[in-house]
C-alpha cells in the first residue's frame, strides 16, 4: 500500500513537471573566436577566425554555407539589381509619384568605385586542420565538406579572410555621409548560416532580414588607438583601453604604439556588431542588477544641444527599463549599448546602430532585443514577428515613457496632454499602425505575410505589413482574448522561447494554451491571406416588446464581436458573440458595462440576429466594437445614432 502510494505521487510529480516543461528544440551551436587588424587609410581589414561548430542535429551534413554580406555592396549584385528593378515601380505619395526602392539604396551600389565597394574574400578555409573546397557564389560561400558533420559532434573551422568596408549604404559601412560615423561594422565577417528542422538557410543578401546560429564570440580588434570602439560583447582590458570603459578610479595608461586592441567577450548571441570613429563621446548609466546602458555618439563639433539629445536617450533608457522588463521579460545580458551609426535604426545582439538621438527609434531597436534578439526567428519568414512584436512593444514603451515625463514633469502640457492611464489598452499608441494598414488595404498591394521578406512585390507591403499589421498582430490579440490575457501571453512566450527560434505556429500555440481559446483560425486568416474585417449594423426592430439587431459580415475575416448598446436613460451593456472557431470566449475586460454572451457566430452565415430585453425606443446608440481594437476596413457602418 505504502509502495503504491509512494508511486502514485512520483507519477503525479512528473505528470506537474511535464506540463510546466519548457519547449524543446534542437538547434545548432557555434563558437566563434576571431583576431581583426583594421588599417584605417585603405578602410580593409585582415581578419583570422577559429569557429567550434556543433552539429546537434539528427542529421549527417555533408556542406556547410556562410553568409559574405559585404559582396552585395558591388555594382550589379543582387541587391543593386533589386533595388533598381523595385525603383522602376512607382506608387503614389504626397508628392506625386515616387519610386518603390528602398531610399537609401537607390541606385547608389551601381556607381561606387573600387576603392569605395564591399567585400569580404576567404583566403583558407580548414576544418579540423584539413583543407576543405569551397567556392563563393556572390553572398553566399557553400563549403564541399572532406568528411561529413556527424549528428552530435563537434568540428572546428580555421579561416584566413580580409574585407574591404563599403562606402555607407545598407546598415553597415564607412563615412556615412548623414552621421559622419567613420565605421558602422555590422554584418562584417563571414558567418555561418543557419541549419534547422528545415535544413539549411543560405538566404543571400538581397534587402533584408537575417537568421543567425546562437553562440559566443570572443573577438580582438586591433584599429588605430584614437577610435572608440562600441557594440556587441563585454570589453575584457578595460583598464588598458580606457574611453569611459575603465573602472571608476582607474588611471589608464598611455598606449605604447599607435594601436588598441579591444577584446570582447559575447555570450549566448547569435551575431556581433561593432562600430568605431575618434571623435565618439561616451555616457554611461548603471541600472539595477549591476547592468550598464552605454550611449556612444559622434559630436565634432562640441555642439551642447547634441549632447542634451543624447542624454535624453541615455535617462529614457533608464526610465524605462523597468516597465520593459516587467511586460516583455528580463533583459538577460550585463550591458546595453546604444551607437551612433548606421542608417536609420538596425538592432545587433546588446547594441544598437541608430543615425541619431530620437527617444522613438532608440526604444524600438532596445525592443528588437527581446523580438529577434532573445528570439531569434528566422526573419525572413517571420518578418512580421520581428518588426510587428517590436513595433507594437516599441509603442507600449513609448506610451509609458510620455506617461513617465508627464508625471515627473506635469508643468510640460505637451507630454501631459498625451498621457493615458498605464493600464488602459486603447489603440490610441497604435493608431499609426491601423492607418498604416487601412492605407495599404486600399492601394490593393497588400500582400500575405507569409511571403518571404525579400519577396514581397512592393517595399511599400513589406513594410507596412511586418510592421503595422504585424504589430496588430498582437494589439487586436488583447481584443480576441482579452488585454490582460494577451499581456501574460507576451510574457509566457518570452519564458518559453528566448533562445530557441520559435516560428508563428509557437507563439499561437502558447497564446492558445495561456488563454484556452482556439487561435489558429486567427494566424492563417491575418497572416496567411489578405481577407479584410469588415462588419456592418445591417437593421433592427421590435418583436413582442424585445429589440432585435442584425449584424451584416461584410469582409471575409471572421472575429468575435463586441457590441456596445447605451440607452436613452445613460444606462449601457454589451452584447458579446463569439467567434465559432475560438471555442471559447474571452474574460470581462470592463466590469462597469454589464455583458451578456451571446451564442457563437458561425462565420458561414452572412448575417446575425440577437435580442435585447428592451424596447427598440430605449437604444440610442449602437456600435460594434468602440475601443476600435478591430481593424474594420470600413469604420463608417459600425456605428448607428438613433433620435427618437
Amino acid at each position: 500500500m505504502r509502495k503504491n502510494h509512494t508511486f502514485f505521487w512520483v507519477i503525479l510529480l512528473m505528470t506537474g513537471q511535464a506540463a510546466m516543461a519548457q519547449p524543446d528544440r534542437w538547434q545548432q551551436r557555434v563558437k566563434y573566436t576571431m583576431d581583426v587588424r583594421m588599417d584605417v587609410s585603405t578602410n580593409r581589414f585582415s581578419g583570422v577566425q577559429t569557429l567550434a561548430y556543433t552539429n546537434n542535429s539528427p542529421d549527417t551534413l555533408f556542406k556547410v554555407f556562410y553568409h559574405l554580406y559585404w559582396n552585395a555592396f558591388q555594382p550589379n549584385s543582387m541587391m543593386d539589381n533589386r533595388s533598381r528593378e523595385l525603383g522602376k515601380t512607382m506608387l503614389p505619395g504626397r508628392r506625386g509619384e515616387q519610386p518603390d526602392w528602398d531610399s537609401r539604396v537607390k541606385d547608389r551600389i551601381e556607381h561606387l568605385t573600387p576603392e569605395e565597394i564591399g567585400y569580404q574574400k576567404v583566403l583558407s578555409l580548414t576544418m579540423n586542420g584539413v583543407a576543405q573546397p569551397y567556392q563563393v557564389d556572390e553572398t553566399i560561400l557553400e563549403v564541399k565538406l572532406t568528411q561529413p558533420i556527424l549528428p552530435h559532434t563537434t568540428v572546428v573551422f580555421k579561416m584566413n579572410f580580409e574585407a574591404q568596408v563599403p562606402l555607407q549604404v545598407r546598415r553597415s559601412g564607412r563615412d556615412n555621409p548623414q552621421t559622419g560615423v567613420r565605421y558602422s561594422m555590422s554584418q562584417w565577417y563571414p558567418k555561418m548560416c543557419e541549419y534547422d528542422y528545415e535544413g539549411w538557410h543560405p538566404t543571400p543578401y538581397v534587402a533584408r532580414e537575417f537568421y543567425g546560429v546562437w553562440g559566443d564570440y570572443d573577438v580582438t580588434i586591433s584599429i588605430d588607438k584614437h577610435y572608440l570602439v562600441a557594440g556587441t560583447g563585454y570589453l575584457q582590458n578595460a583598464a588598458q583601453i580606457g574611453f569611459g570603459y575603465e573602472p571608476k578610479g582607474t588611471k589608464v595608461a598611455p598606449a605604447a604604439g599607435d594601436r588598441l586592441s579591444w577584446h570582447l567577450l559575447a555570450p549566448n548571441v547569435h551575431d556581433f556588431m561593432w562600430a568605431a570613429d575618434p571623435d565618439y563621446r561616451h555616457l554611461v548609466r548603471n541600472v539595477s542588477g549591476g547592468r550598464v546602458l552605454n550611449v556612444v555618439y559622434k559630436n565634432a563639433k562640441g555642439d551642447a544641444a547634441t549632447d542634451t539629445a543624447w542624454n535624453v536617450v541615455a535617462d529614457a533608457a533608464v526610465t524605462v527599463l523597468p516597465f520593459i522588463e516587467k511586460t516583455f521579460g528580463p533583459y538577460p545580458y550585463k550591458q546595453y549599448s546604444f551607437v551612433h551609426g548606421g542608417d536609420g535604426g538596425m538592432e545587433y545582439p546588446m547594441s544598437t546602430l541608430i543615425s541619431g538621438p530620437g527617444t522613438g527609434t532608440a526604444f524600438h531597436e532596445w525592443m528588437h532585443s527581446w523580438y529577434q534578439g532573445m528570439m531569434g526567428t528566422n526573419e525572413s519568414m517571420y518578418a512580421w514577428m520581428d518588426e510587428g512584436f517590436t513595433s507594437y512593444a516599441a509603442a507600449m514603451v513609448n506610451n509609458y515613457y510620455v506617461h513617465e515625463r508627464a508625471r515627473l514633469h506635469p508643468e510640460n502640457q505637451g507630454f501631459a496632454d498625451v498621457v493615458q492611464k498605464e493600464d488602459e489598452r486603447l489603440p490610441l499608441h497604435h493608431s499609426d499602425a491601423y492607418a498604416g494598414y487601412f492605407a495599404l488595404v486600399r492601394s490593393g498591394l497588400e500582400e500575405p505575410l507569409t511571403t518571404h521578406a525579400d519577396h514581397f512585390n512592393t517595399n511599400f507591403a513589406y513594410s507596412i505589413g511586418s510592421y503595422s499589421k504585424g504589430e496588430m498582430f498582437i494589439e487586436q490579440l488583447g481584443y480576441i482574448a482579452g488585454a490582460r490575457v494577451r499581456d501574460k501571453i507576451m510574457l509566457e512566450y518570452y519564458r518559453l522561447w528566448r533562445f530557441k527560434h520559435p516560428n508563428a505556429s509557437d507563439f499561437v500555440r502558447v497564446a492558445e494554451k495561456v488563454s484556452g481559446l482556439k487561435l489558429d483560425w486567427y494566424k492563417e486568416y491575418w497572416i496567411s491571406t489578405t481577407k479584410t474585417i469588415d462588419y456592418s449594423i445591417d437593421s433592427l426592430w421590435e418583436s413582442n416588446g424585445k429589440t432585435q439587431i442584425r449584424l451584416k459580415m461584410i469582409g471575409k475575416m471572421p472575429m468575435p464581436l463586441d457590441v456596445v448598446i447605451q440607452y436613452k436613460d445613460g444606462s449601457k451593456e454589451m452584447a458579446y458573440i463569439p467567434q465559432y472557431f475560438m471555442f471559447g470566449e474571452k474574460p470581462v475586460e470592463d466590469a462597469s458595462i454589464p455583458r451578456t454572451s451571446f451564442e457563437p457566430w458561425k462565420w458561414t452565415s452572412p448575417t446575425y440576429t440577437f435580442t435585447l430585453d428592451h424596447h427598440l425606443t430605449d437604444v440610442k446608440v449602437i456600435e460594434i466594437d468602440p475601443s476600435q481594437r478591430m481593424a474594420d476596413v470600413d469604420r463608417k457602418n459600425n456605428k448607428l445614432e438613433l433620435n427618437w
